[in-house]
């Protein structure tokens, strides 16, 4: 797969388009996913390789898109820890024990991704050749080592992560040490997949936004760092995401990493000035958008083309995606006419 226009963005050589793949391309906005959704829960499809390998392809099926990305959750690796997870309708994620103490965390455990979240490894497997007779690589992908720590901490989502921070300050060798423990899971399960036939790796750390930048230098960035050197051992790109970082992406561009995925808060040049071109670049359409008029929607993501274009003239390590993942109720039709009229720029 060496002359594919994705994997060759992510090793800075040109490109015969600009790659597109969208977060959260399978999921609930497509009709295909709710109709299967309406048979099983989320927790039964990312379970069972057969069902996590049928939607991993209806986006690659519906849309002309340059990668495939396993469909799956960054919670059920919480499980292996000792965690029960759950999904409630029309709440989200549910922790049914928290961590709240110190004594929590001392009774995590570290387990094998074989393990705890074999059904993923096997659903790589199950998708790879459906994939390679398309000639479109696939990318595994894990929760980074803070966002997993504040769903653990605060049982399911947040929007200030109070519980999170408190946890931080009051009891900083126990916050080291869970960070320590999530970032050997991440690691692990990062490496696991790309030895399952992942040919890409992304760490979502969507809540890193949250913190200023001491507590992400100090506290965080050190973890990001430990996973991604186990990782690494895989031998595969590897794309780190983060939403609300632009006050420390000067920090984030020292991670060891192929490519840094950029939310739509700051402009492509503006952002690339800060990461320097030794990095690719992911980004950076605002979601929203998919629910504008074409017209808007066209002008937005030309805007973007050409800010890459300025910086690279031969296309190299620019991907076109979203700054972060597809909206529910966002129309097919214009994700399917996004990817056309990028693929065809």
């Amino acid at each position: 797969m060496s002359n594919i226009p994705f994997l060759r963005a992510l090793q800075h050589q040109p490109t015969t388009h600009t790659p597109i793949w969208l977060m959260r391309q399978a999921g609930r906005y497509m009709l295909t996913y709710r109709r299967l959704r309406e048979k099983y829960s989320l927790l039964e499809m990312v379970k069972t390789p057969e069902l996590a390998c049928e939607v991993t392809l209806q986006p690659i099926k519906a849309f002309q898109l340059d990668a495939a990305i396993i469909f799956s959750d960054i919670l059920p690796l919480l499980e292996g820890m000792g965690l029960k997870l759950e999904f409630i309708t029309g709440e989200g994620p549910h922790i049914e024990n928290p961590i709240r103490e110190t004594s929590d965390v001392e009774k995590l455990r570290i387990t094998p991704p074989e393990e705890c979240v074999a059904f993923t490894l096997a659903a790589i497997r199950l998708v790879r050749p459906e994939l390679d007779a398309l000639k479109i690589p696939l990318i595994g992908f894990s929760g980074a080592p803070f966002t997993l720590a504040s769903y653990a901490i605060e049982g399911g989502s947040s929007r200030d992560h109070l519980l999170t921070k408190q946890f931080m300050y009051a009891h900083p060798d126990h916050w080291h040490m869970l960070m320590d423990k999530l970032s050997q899971m991440v690691g692990n399960y990062l490496l696991a997949q790309a030895q399952a036939g992942a040919q890409v790796l992304q760490i979502f750390d969507s809540w890193a936004g949250s913190l200023g930048r001491v507590d992400y230098q100090a506290l965080v960035f050190p973890y990001i760092q430990k996973a991604i050197s186990i990782a690494r051992n895989g031998n595969v790109p590897i794309i780190y995401f983060s939403t609300g970082t632009n006050g420390f992406l000067n920090v984030i561009r020292e991670l060891e990493v192929n490519a840094l995925s950029i939310d739509w808060r700051m402009d492509l040049d503006t952002a690339w000035k800060i990461i320097g071109t030794n990095k690719a670049i992911q980004g950076n359409l605002d979601p929203a958008l998919l629910f504008a008029p074409w017209s808007i929607l066209q002008k937005q993501t030309e805007n973007i083309l050409r800010q890459a274009e300025n910086i690279q003239p031969d296309r190299r390590g620019f991907i076109f995606n979203l700054g972060h993942g597809i909206l529910q109720k966002t129309p097919e039709d214009n994700v399917k006419r996004l990817v056309d009229f990028v693929k065809n720029q």
